[in-house]
């Protein structure tokens, strides 16, 4: 097999989205094309989504709902912002979107590395399952609702609600939390989550300093029913 070098282009307003993403999922190892770029995507929504090899998409504009959807392997560039959903259930790969994110950025992911360089809506990372976060402006409301693993890093403020019934993910943050959600609570600074931090903004890009970030997890209450803690569920 040759070297993979070459560059294709890809227009949504040629071509339909369907045969877009058709092309995007091809087989790796089929051609020599390792590397896409997506033109004229006006707002469409699950562009580039199910991609399952490691290879690089530049979508050039805005993205709808549901954009780089599934990821697996992939490394997809949104050159602008992206609406609902975006890198929802991603597996592995990066989505890197250079704009704003709208509402639950990352929702369910299991692994991979979502970096958002403005700001993102409400429920960003929502049931978060391994996947690592990192906003670079603020985000909204019930950020990393029942996150069960990974890392949410917001290098501005947060909205009300943070972490609400989070389980086992953890959250860094650098502005202001507007308010905490039901069992989430500020943890120790440690060496180790320093070091865990300081790795994700390096992977990012950001030159924020892990010693002005905080860090929020689970307090553990709820992982069982108590008669106690009926209020809060």
């Amino acid at each position: 097999m040759g070297d993979r070098v070459t560059m294709e282009i890809l227009d949504l307003g040629k071509d339909d989205l369907r045969t877009i993403n058709r092309r995007l999922q091809k087989r790796d190892g089929e051609d020599n094309v390792s590397d896409f770029e997506v033109i004229n995507p006006k707002g469409s929504h699950a562009l580039a989504c199910g991609l399952m090899h490691p290879i690089n998409v530049t979508i050039k504009g805005h993205t709808g709902y549901y954009c780089a959807g599934m990821n697996k392997e992939a490394n997809i560039t949104v050159e602008g912002n992206a609406g609902p959903g975006v890198a929802e259930n991603m597996m592995s790969g990066k989505v890197h979107i250079k704009g704003n994110a709208s509402q639950y950025a990352g929702a369910t992911s299991h692994g991979g590395l979502l970096v958002i360089d403005g700001d993102a809506s409400s429920r960003c990372g929502i049931s978060l399952k391994g996947c690592d976060i990192v906003v670079k402006g603020s985000i909204g409301h019930l950020a990393a609702f029942m996150a069960q693993a990974g890392h949410l890093v917001v290098c501005g403020d947060t909205g009300a609600d943070l972490g609400d019934s989070i389980y086992e993910a953890e959250i860094f943050v650098k502005g202001k939390v507007e308010s905490l959600g039901t069992d989430c609570e500020e943890k120790e600074m440690n060496d180790e989550r320093r070091a865990v931090l300081a790795d994700l903004l390096n992977k990012a890009g950001a030159d924020d300093d892990p010693a002005d970030f905080r860090c929020y997890g689970s307090g553990r209450n709820l992982y069982h029913f108590k008669i106690d803690n009926a209020g809060s569920y």
